[in-house]
């Protein structure tokens, strides 16, 4: 029987979905195809609705060998687990006479411990959950949510805390898993065989087609103890995503409230003297943190520098200590011994890696309101580690709506650790961009404004001129507005003002889950949305209940972001333009995927409103306007109201 072929494959995938091959999806699949035969690598720029989850699954699927998907979003983990990947399977098996197995994978602390939720947690860490006389009556929402998720546990196939619903805060989670770190193992562990993470890993290790979060890949990469089963294809979607995950991954935090928790773990399990050390120095930082003010250490204090110091020869002898003392008058003793070591050795590794000083980290203190301070270490950047660890032994895909900035793939492409597009040489990757464009038609769809006669927005204060133009904007589309502002304050300030003004209802971030906002918002066309900066991305409202996408201003770091302001400090001793490596990239990304919320589907009609004269009359304007879709331009202020009067009159007149 002959080789099916790849427009063969493609057919059957997407007819088995319910659609038609598009020329961007047809073109992806050839190039994905390409790459994954000759071992390079790919970047793909794939519209919305250009079907890209197929346009790489059936090369990769076709391909034969074992192949890691790995997203930024639950929603789209889930559309390829639940959807993507049964209907594609099913459909590529008469042909290639072989069923591929699929699995979903993520770190361990997503999975419920048996362990965990049958032997409770170490006393400190659960008071006052349940009524001490009767533990079946919960006194609190957490009791509730711990007494929900003990049923589930029977239940549940997975373990998996995104299956649970409704799911639960942080918090009640913490109550009923475990990180790597803390893990038993599983021949140590009591619920060994039936631990649900031990399962996911057997699953991975038997499937060709295993999906992932961009999390677990970093973790996989920076850990260098593989966690993922070994493959030859890597496919990142979302990967405009992926240097910030990265960096979360590598990014390591110290607070008094978790150095005082590992001294209350670990202190009766070890010896006096190497327990009051570790209080002593615990002490010590705490009182240096009472006195932090937030910014960037471009030189370590050096009574923060003593007090690391302490704190990282107080934890190495108590971590000796928990391995050599027994106390079997501890319940669960292991267990306990293991989580109050996990603590120990998080803290340890942070103060040796700030004490060391590498040059390639950033250190900073930040303040919040209700934590009080911490201290941080991030990488300046992860280029050298990703091109390290990702692009020498397999053929990686990179793929989303949004990875060409300015016009084209290399401001992406430097930020993975990629030499320019064709540079050759015997240690350069060798890569590719495509851009398979999109079904719409941007310039006919949808309009960009730019409030060009505005003053230009300024560090702090309000807006008056904004707030007039937002209302007038927001009257003239009749509702049906997503605000997507720079900061949770600024879009604060915007609901209250528009509350008072206008009549329609103005749905704010934060005052109910992100969830139930979007539901409530695509209801009722006449309902406006306004958030901040982790709105941009995940809205996904096609129709009429979303056509005026409104930016406040554009969305450059923070002058005081210490890891934005190093890098751009680091591009600019280098002899590179820091300002625009750093953040303009960074405000054209945002950019680009908050406009991207505004065409959803063919029949969607509307604007994008950026209230910040700048994107008009800056010389970066340019750079980023390139960066956003083609959509027909203007600064005519006349103009986008009667078309947005237009667009809401044939809303009106087609029932929505």
């Amino acid at each position: 029987m002959t080789k099916p072929s790849l427009p063969e494959l493609l057919h059957a995938a997407v007819t088995a979905v319910g659609g038609t091959e598009r020329p961007g999806q047809i073109a992806m699949a050839e190039a994905v195809a390409s790459a994954v035969d000759d071992g390079s690598h790919l970047l793909v720029q794939a519209g919305t609705g250009t079907g890209k989850s197929l346009g790489y699954l059936v090369p990769s699927v076709a391909h034969g060998e074992r192949v890691v998907i790995a997203t930024a979003t639950l929603a789209l983990q889930r559309q390829l687990v639940e959807r993507d990947l049964p209907r594609t399977v099913d459909a590529l098996h008469p042909l290639l006479r072989r069923r591929p197995e699929f699995a979903m994978l993520k770190g361990r602390s997503n999975y419920l411990c048996l362990h965990r939720l049958h032997e409770g947690v170490p006393q400190e860490e659960e008071e006052g959950l349940f009524d001490p006389f009767e533990s079946a009556t919960p006194t609190s929402k957490l009791g509730k949510d711990l007494l929900r998720m003990r049923d589930w546990a029977d239940e549940t196939e997975t373990g998996d805390r995104d299956a649970l619903t409704p799911g639960v805060s942080d918090r009640a989670w913490s109550q009923v898993s475990v990180s790597s770190r803390e893990c038993l193992g599983a021949s140590k562990c009591a619920y060994g065989a039936e631990c649900f993470a031990e399962s996911a890993r057997e699953r991975a290790k038997l499937s060709d087609v295993v999906v992932t979060n961009h999390a677990l890949l970093a973790i996989d990469a920076i850990e260098g103890a593989p966690v993922l089963p070994p493959h030859e294809v890597l496919v990142i979607d979302e990967a405009h995503e992926l240097v910030s995950r990265v960096t979360g991954a590598a990014t390591g935090e110290l607070t008094p409230g978790q150095v005082n928790r590992a001294v209350r773990r670990a202190a009766r399990l070890i010896n006096e003297k190497a327990a009051d050390s570790l209080q002593t120095a615990s002490e010590t930082f705490e009182r240096l943190m009472e006195l932090a003010l937030p910014g960037r250490l471009e030189e370590i204090p050096e009574d923060l520098g003593y007090a690391l110091m302490a704190l990282r020869d107080a934890t190495r002898t108590v971590i000796s200590a928990l391995g050599s003392t027994c106390d079997k008058s501890v319940q669960d003793e292991d267990a306990v011994r293991k989580q109050a070591l996990a603590s120990v050795e998080s803290i340890h590794d942070v103060a040796e890696r700030i004490t060391q000083g590498s040059e390639y980290d950033v250190v900073w203190y930040e303040r919040h309101d209700r934590f009080g301070a911490s201290l941080r270490v991030a990488p300046m950047n992860v280029s050298g580690l990703l091109r390290e660890k990702l692009f020498t032994e397999r053929s990686v895909v990179l793929t989303s709506a949004t990875l060409k900035l300015g016009g084209d793939f290399n401001g992406v492409g430097a930020s993975l650790g990629l030499s320019p597009e064709g540079t050759a040489g015997d240690d350069v990757p060798q890569w590719k961009g495509l851009d398979v464009g999109s079904p719409f038609d941007y310039p006919k769809q949808g309009i960009l404004y730019v409030a060009r006669h505005l003053a230009t927005p300024g560090r702090e204060g309000s807006r008056g001129d904004m707030m007039d133009e937002l209302a007038e904007l927001v009257e003239a589309a009749g509702g049906r507005t997503l605000g997507l502002f720079s900061s949770m304050r600024a879009a604060q300030a915007a609901a209250e003002e528009l509350r008072g003004r206008l009549g329609h209802r103005i749905l704010l971030q934060g005052e109910e889950t992100l969830g139930e906002l979007i539901k409530s918002f695509a209801a009722d066309p006449e309902t406006c949305l306004f958030g901040t900066l982790s709105l941009w991305q995940g809205v996904d409202v096609p129709g009429p209940s979303c056509q005026l996408v409104v930016m406040d201003r554009i969305p450059f770091p923070r002058p005081d972001d210490p890891l934005m302001s190093a890098r751009q400090k680091a591009v600019e001793e280098n002899g590179g333009n820091g300002f625009m490596a750093v953040a303009a990239t960074h405000a054209a990304l945002l950019m680009a995927q908050g406009a991207g919320r505004l065409v959803r589907a063919t029949g969607d009609r509307g604007v994008v409103a950026v209230l910040d004269p700048r994107l008009a009359n800056a010389r970066y304007g340019s750079f980023l306007r390139a960066s956003l879709p083609d959509f027909w331009y203007t600064t005519d202020r006349n103009q986008v109201r009667r078309s947005l009067a237009a667009i809401d009159g044939a809303a009106k007149a087609a029932g929505a």
